[in-house]
C-alpha cells in the first residue's frame, strides 16, 4: 500500500525466541517420519502396551499422539504435555530405525522393545513378550491386604525390591510408570486390581479408560 514503509531486509530473517520456540514445536510435530512396518495381528504384549497411543495406526507414536493418548485417559493438559515431551525424547532416540527423520522424537512401535529399562519386574521379556510367571510374582511376593490386588505401599515395596542397585538410571521409570497406572487404574478403595495391572501390561485397559472418560462427560 502507498505510504507503508518496508522493513529493512535483516528485520525480516528476525524471529523472536517465542516465535522461534514456536517454530520448532510446529517442525517436530510435523516432520516427515519413514515408513513404519508393524504386524498389529501378532504384536508382542509390549507393542500392544504402547499402541494405544499409535493414534493413527501406522505402527509410529508421534509426540502429539502421545498427548492426545494422555488426555484420552483422563490426564489434565499440562501433564500430557510433560509427559509426551519426555517419554518421546527418551525413547523416540532408541526406536528410530535407520533413515529416520531427525531429532528421532517419534516411537516405532516395531522397536519399542529396544526401550526397555532395567529394574522392572521382568512381566516382559527381552523382546517384548509377556511373562505370566513373572507376572504373578507380584502378587505373591507383594499383595498383602489382599492377594489379587495392590495397595501404594505395596506398588512402592514392588519397586525398591525390583531396583538394581548397578544401575541408579533405571530408578526412575518404574516410579512414574506405576505411579500413574495407580492413578488411572486403581479403585476407589484404592487397590490396583490384578485384571487391571494384567490390562497394562497388554494394552486393553487404556481402551476401558478412554470409552469411561468419554461415557462421563457425554452423560454431563
Amino acid at each position: 500500500m502507498a505510504g507503508r514503509q518496508r522493513a529493512p531486509a535483516a528485520a525480516s530473517s528476525y524471529l523472536p525466541p517465542v516465535m522461534m520456540t514456536a517454530v520448532l514445536f510446529l517442525w517436530v510435530f510435523s516432520c516427515v517420519h519413514v515408513e513404519a512396518s508393524i504386524d498389529f495381528g501378532n504384536m508382542t504384549a509390549l507393542q500392544n502396551h504402547v499402541e494405544f497411543f499409535d493414534r493413527n495406526k501406522d505402527g509410529i507414536i508421534t509426540a502429539s499422539e502421545l498427548f492426545e493418548g494422555y488426555v484420552a485417559l483422563g490426564c489434565d493438559a499440562v501433564f500430557a504435555r510433560k509427559k509426551a515431551a519426555s517419554i518421546s525424547a527418551a525413547v523416540g532416540p532408541k526406536t528410530s530405525p535407520v533413515g529416520a527423520p531427525l531429532p528421532h522424537l517419534s516411537i516405532y512401535v516395531e522397536y519399542i522393545h529396544k526401550a526397555m529399562h532395567g529394574s522392572d519386574t521382568g512381566a516382559y521379556d527381552a523382546e517384548g513378550r509377556f511373562v505370566p510367571a513373572k507376572f504373578e510374582e507380584i502378587f505373591t511376593k507383594h499383595a498383602k491386604v489382599r492377594p489379587d490386588a495392590l495397595t501404594s505401599e505395596e506398588i512402592e515395596e514392588m519397586i525398591l525390591a525390583n531396583r538394581d542397585p548397578l544401575d541408579p538410571q533405571s530408578w526412575s521409570a518404574p516410579e512414574a510408570e506405576w505411579g500413574l497406572t495407580y492413578k488411572l487404574a486403581s479403585d476407589k478403595q484404592g487397590f490396583l486390581h490384578k485384571d487391571s495391572a494384567r490390562g497394562i501390561y497388554d494394552g486393553s485397559v487404556f481402551y476401558e479408560l478412554e470409552e469411561q472418560k468419554t461415557s462421563a462427560r457425554c452423560e454431563m
